[in-house]
């Protein structure tokens, strides 16, 4: 992740011009919609169910960032490699909203007082790997996604980092299967 912040104090995510973090192969200017298979997560990966569809969830090791922002990268595969917020659309078709902000709240229910709430507002924080190429068709790009945590100090003492890692992605993997609900 960048040295840069937002205003909240929250990580920056890194510039997502044409060529940043194009993966080999990609035609330059073309965003890709999946991504190879980025090998062994941290943890073991959790299932998450689509329909008739099993994938998995995993995660990179997470790193403490400056400010007290937990960071991590998380993504959902299947046998070809990291599938697209498409593959866990609703079967009508992709709504309107962009994954994220339907993902958003789900995730943070699934962590429910274990965000540290500032000002009124939960220190969560999501951003896409690869943001969409159009942003009028925001479901068009892998379901990998960037995090930024800030926890409740009291509850997360409690825990090892692998099971605050592993409730973490335990979250994700809910909120990825909520994404699939109209």
């Amino acid at each position: 992740m960048s040295d840069h912040h937002a205003a909240d104090g929250a990580p920056a995510s890194p510039s997502a011009g044409p060529s940043a973090g194009q993966p080999a192969g990609q035609p330059a200017g073309q965003r890709p919609e999946r991504l190879p298979h980025p090998g062994p997560g941290y943890l073991k990966a959790h299932v998450v169910r689509i329909g008739e569809r099993r994938l998995e969830a995993s995660m990179a090791k997470p790193v403490d960032g400056p400010d007290d922002w937990w960071l991590a990268v998380f993504w959902v595969t299947d046998d070809q490699g990291v599938v697209s917020f498409r593959d866990v659309a609703p079967a009508s078709g992709p709504p309107a909203d962009p994954p994220l902000l339907r993902m958003g709240p789900a995730f943070a229910g699934a962590l429910s007082g274990m965000i540290r709430e500032v000002d009124g507002r939960l220190s969560i924080r999501l951003t896409p790997l690869y943001p969409p190429e159009d942003q009028t068709r925001p479901w068009r790009c892998p379901l990998a996604i960037r995090t930024a945590f800030r926890w409740e100090p009291a509850l997360v003492a409690t825990m090892t980092p692998n099971q605050l890692a592993d409730q973490v992605l335990a979250g994700f993997s809910r909120a990825v299967e909520s994404l699939h609900r109209p």
